[in-house]
Parts: C-alpha cells; structure tokens; sequence
C-alpha cells in the first residue's frame, strides 16, 4: 500500500469513533408527503440522541426548518449558513441556533463542507441535488474523505439512484465513485448505517 493511502487510512480511522457536526443537505419546501416532514424531525432527533452538532443551509422553512428546529430543541449546536442574497426568503420569523450569512452560494457550499464531519441528504429540489452531487464528486477527486448518505425517504430518490446505476453500466461512472453515495433508508437503523458506510469507505482506500 501507498505511503498516501496508508495515511488517509489512518486518518478515516481516527475520525470513525464520532461525529461532531454533520451537514444535512434538504429543501427549503416541506414537500407533499408528511412522511418528509417526519424525517427531517426524526433525523434532528437521531442527531441529538447521538450528540451530534448540525450543519445546514440556514432557512427556516421547510425540512430545513424542521431539522435545525429538531436539533436546537434538544440542545445541540446548530450553524446554518445561507448567502445574503436568500435570507428574505428562506429566514422567517426567529433562526434557532447560530446563522453565518456569506456572499454566495459557493462560499455557502464550501462552508458547509469545511464545518462537517459527514454529510446526509433528506428529499429536496435543484438545490439539495446540486450539493449532494458536488460533495460526491469533491469525494470522487479527493477534496475531502467524508461519508455522503442519502436518506431515501419512500423512494423518493429511486429514480436518481437508477441513474446512477445507468452511469455506471455506461462506464460514466466507476463502480468505485458508485460507493461514495450510501443509502440510509431507515432512521431506527442509522448507527449500523454509518458503521457499514465507514466499513465501505475503509474498503475503498485500501483497494
């Protein structure tokens, strides 16, 4: 094994006993089904039973709303970071927690990335996607070595994940980029979740 991959095994290692913040990718919309508002609540709860710090897009409408409200209601940190731009719009009423207004959407991104320990998407639109992908793909090239889960809340990403598996029959995508995503399809299940997304992960660095 590489001198490099030994280290950035070594590293994954170090940082699977806990998580401190994870960033949660979702949509400023509620979405038509109560079963995506449920999760958003059910997931801020899974992060708080586990003292788990949020990182989010700083809204507070939505599932980003119901998230970050789950979380600061159950005393862990929450740090939403959102462009100047979109604070009429997405902020209404009272913020929970701490709220980092930036310049643009880039730097919200690479904000967000730099402050989590691991990322999950719940259902959302252009915007969710547009994130989850670019983590993916900052994973894929080596930006950062941090797990991607996607809680795919009653199918809803069914159609995005055999898209995926389209790509990667057409050789667009590696069957190793392929395990950069891991699907978390149940909230009761989460700790074997990430236990299997890291066991996944150490995998692909050794390989």
């Amino acid at each position: 094994m590489e001198e490099s991959k030994k280290e950035m095994v070594k590293k994954v290692e170090e940082s699977s006993s806990k998580f401190s913040r994870i960033c949660v990718f979702c949509g400023s919309s509620s979405g038509k089904k109560s079963s995506y508002k449920e999760a958003a609540v059910e997931l801020g709860k899974e992060l708080v039973e586990r003292n788990i710090d949020l990182v989010y897009g700083g809204g507070s409408v939505g599932l980003m709303g119901l998230v970050s409200q789950a979380v600061h209601a159950g005393g862990r940190h929450v740090l939403g970071v959102i462009p100047k731009s979109l604070m009429p719009r997405e902020i209404t009423g009272e913020t929970v927690g701490e709220v980092r207004a930036v310049s643009d959407m880039h730097e919200r991104k690479a904000e967000m990335a730099r402050r989590a320990d691991a990322f999950i998407a719940l259902p959302g639109g252009y915007g969710t996607l547009e994130e989850l992908l670019e983590v993916i793909t900052w994973a894929q090239l080596g930006i950062h070595h941090k797990p991607v889960g996607l809680l795919n809340v009653d199918g809803y990403y069914d159609s995005l994940l055999s898209f995926v598996d389209l790509a990667v029959n057409e050789e667009f995508i590696s069957p190793k980029a392929r395990r950069i995503m891991f699907l978390l399809r149940q909230l009761r299940n989460l700790s074997e979740s990430w236990r299997s997304m890291y066991h996944n992960l150490m995998n692909s660095y050794r390989s």
